[in-house]
């Protein structure tokens, strides 16, 4: 991503922030607690809506320019335990079992492999800890947003970070081995229409992880 891109990102979103994102940012952050981690941090949208019973805060993100955004972010928040880390959600720097929350917001679109991403994420969960997921998705099979979304996936995907229009990713989540505990489908408004189905809710790791058939992907 270029420094450009990065710096003009909260611009070009201000608007469906202000008409969406930040409330639903808002109810669904004040759910965590204790050690969290948030994969693909961005340039730090969520970073003031983190509640103050959040212990630590590991902010990760793999693109340098963003990064740099997001430190001059965490430096000012209030909580006193805020790092920024370099790393993909595919390869997440953290031992089994560190956290007691994991959040992803505007990211599963454009992972690399989304089934390691899941897996990742729940690895480094505790047993019964939460994914906070709030994800543009792929419109329902069958309709007319869905058949465009399809249509210009390809080409969107090469000109806009790898983000995907047609992925499924409540389905992988529940594949990945999650218990999805609450869930909201809603249109992201002033956004463009092919992005606009959105998901957003929590999913819980099963407090014995035998429980789950979800085996490692393939890397």
């Amino acid at each position: 991503m270029s420094f450009l891109t990065a710096f003009f990102y909260d611009r070009f979103m201000a608007k469906t922030e202000e008409a969406c994102l930040k409330e639903w940012r808002k109810v669904l952050l004040k759910q965590v607690s204790g050690e969290v981690l948030e994969v693909g941090a961005g340039t730090g949208a969520n970073i003031k809506l983190y509640p103050d019973n959040v212990t630590r805060l590991v902010l990760s993100e793999p693109d340098k320019h963003m990064r740099k955004l997001l430190k001059e972010k965490a430096g000012n928040h209030r909580l006193e335990n805020v790092s920024v880390i370099n790393g993909t959600a595919e390869q997440i720097e953290a031992d089994d079992g560190s956290f007691d929350f994991v959040v992803s917001s505007l990211v599963c679109c454009s992972v690399t492999n989304l089934k390691v991403c899941l897996f990742e994420i729940r690895r480094v969960l505790k047993p019964g800890g939460g994914f906070v997921f709030l994800e543009h998705v792929a419109a329902a099979d069958g309709t007319p947003r869905r058949q465009w979304q399809n249509i210009i996936n390809p080409v969107w995907k090469v000109f806009m970070g790898n983000c995907h229009l047609n992925r499924e990713t409540e389905q992988a989540i529940n594949n990945a081995g999650f218990n999805i505990n609450h869930i909201e489908r809603e249109s992201m408004r002033k956004a463009p229409p092919i992005v606009r189905p959105t998901i957003r809710g929590i999913a819980i790791t099963p407090y014995n992880r035998m429980q789950s058939d979800a085996a490692e992907p393939s890397r």
